[in-house]
């Protein structure tokens, strides 16, 4: 059954922009780390050979936070430092991932950011504990959040980095840290009676666990699912193996397959992703991510086999238009930047005729309303989370010796294997630092030499 309702698109066409085109994002640096050098050994040989990750590594262990290992948040690591950091970032990993996979990250922004910063990685939903449902796994990150700020009390800011699925826990989990600050937002228009779905308040309001919200960031995360031609690439985009993802999903990934492929919960209610672009019952998810100063999307153009370009820049198809090759000075791999600034929408809708297509969806994969099914949703979460401005940013791998790897070198995940992502990490870190250091300017991106 087709879906009747006629979807209004509000986003403006998408300019191609260079560097120094974008005019309303932050100066960034592209200054490289550097180490000091090792009496006895010949570092450009161990340069050359990649030795030296290896040895950077076990440097950048000594210096980062010890919460990358064992249970969650260790207070004899938070209260033991002389340090009284002012900004606390948080790093949430992916779909059966780790801490550990921060190493490198962690270190390097630590080295960069300075002791203002308290660099933590997350810990509470680790490995397997990613499959219980992106809201079992936002809960459980809101109260690992709380618990490491309620242990230092100097901090003052909070910002999020997140990767892949970690964006998506991460948007839950600061609708559940989220106060309005004083300013009550309001209720009483719902904008669909099966969804309850309302529309959004004031925005640039609010504390995120009683702190000031500053950045939250994203990598190749999937925030429109991963439902529909090549959001999920390593399908190839094969119409047959599409249609049996949604329903094999939850086998393999648990609640948060059908999460991801929108199908989640009774027909009646809305999928969780749609309600995240919204607020509602469930939470103030647009009023929560809309109390941060900036917003921030880390996209794979390709070569990226878990998460597509569209869904993780929230694009519509229409919108991907082919990027530089080139990367941005100062920056291997970034190609282009842009500010998509707040579109007007009354936010999403889940109508009836969507109702009755997510119960054909969820039980069988291949009619033509399970189609026209995701194609709505899809609409209504870019509708719902355009209502804020983002940055984008596109990444390209395509020059890399082992292209294929995009999803992990975005976060270099390891440094030996996956350190073609450090220009996306330096590129991370000089906007985090501009932010600090100039909250409220729109420079135009310029490498620091």
């Amino acid at each position: 059954m087709a879906l009747s309702a006629t979807l209004v698109h509000h986003y403006s066409p998408r300019p191609s922009l260079s560097c120094n085109s974008c005019s309303s994002s932050p100066s960034c640096s592209s200054s490289s780390s550097s180490f000091d050098q090792r009496r006895g050994f010949n570092w450009k040989f161990l340069s050359f050979s990649g030795i030296n990750n290896i040895l950077r590594s076990q440097s950048y262990k000594a210096h980062a936070m010890s919460t990358t290992e064992g249970s969650i948040v260790s207070p004899k690591g938070l209260m033991d430092m002389e340090e009284e950091p002012e900004h606390l970032l948080v790093l949430v990993h992916g779909i059966l991932a780790s801490p550990g996979d921060w190493t490198y990250v962690q270190a390097e922004l630590r080295r960069r950011l300075g002791r203002n910063f308290l660099i933590y990685a997350s810990s509470c939903n680790t490995y397997t504990k990613t499959f219980t449902g992106i809201d079992g796994a936002g809960e459980r990150l809101a109260d690992e959040v709380r618990l490491v700020v309620n242990k230092r009390e100097s901090l003052k800011k909070i910002s999020f980095l997140a990767h892949s699925l970690g964006g998506l826990i991460a948007r839950y989990a600061v609708a559940a840290l989220y106060s309005s600050n004083g300013s009550e937002q309001t209720d009483d228009t719902v904008t669909s009676t099966n969804a309850n779905l309302k529309p959004v308040g004031s925005l640039n309001e609010g504390l995120i666990a009683g702190l000031e919200p500053v950045n939250f960031i994203t990598l190749a995360t999937p925030h429109l699912g991963v439902r529909g031609k090549n959001q999920l690439p390593f399908l190839f985009g094969l119409p047959i193996l599409e249609k049996i993802a949604a329903p094999m999903a939850p086998i393999f990934v648990g609640q948060t397959g059908s999460q991801l492929f929108l199908t989640d919960g009774q027909p009646t209610k809305p999928p969780l992703l749609l309600r995240m672009a919204s607020d509602c019952d469930d939470g103030k998810f647009i009023s929560a991510l809309g109390a941060f100063k900036c917003r921030v999307l880390y996209a794979n153009v390709s070569y990226d086999h878990m998460v597509g370009w569209r869904t993780s820049s929230i694009r519509r198809e229409t919108e991907l238009v082919k990027p530089p090759w080139r990367s941005l000075d100062g920056y291997k791999h970034v190609v282009d930047v842009e500010y998509c600034p707040p579109a007007s929408c009354e936010g999403p809708h889940y109508p009836l005729e969507a109702a009755k297509a997510k119960e054909e969806a969820q039980n069988a994969a291949s009619t033509q309303s399970t189609l026209e099914y995701h194609e709505s949703m899809e609409e209504e979460m870019i509708c719902g989370l355009q209502q804020l401005g983002w940055k984008k940013v596109d990444v390209s791998f395509h020059s890399a010796f082992w292209p294929f790897f995009a999803h992990n070198f975005i976060h270099v995940k390891n440094e030996f294997f996956h350190n073609a992502g450090a220009g996306v990490i330096s590129h991370v870190a000089d906007h985090i630092k501009q932010q600090e250091k100039q909250p409220e300017s729109s420079s135009l991106i310029t490498p620091s030499l």
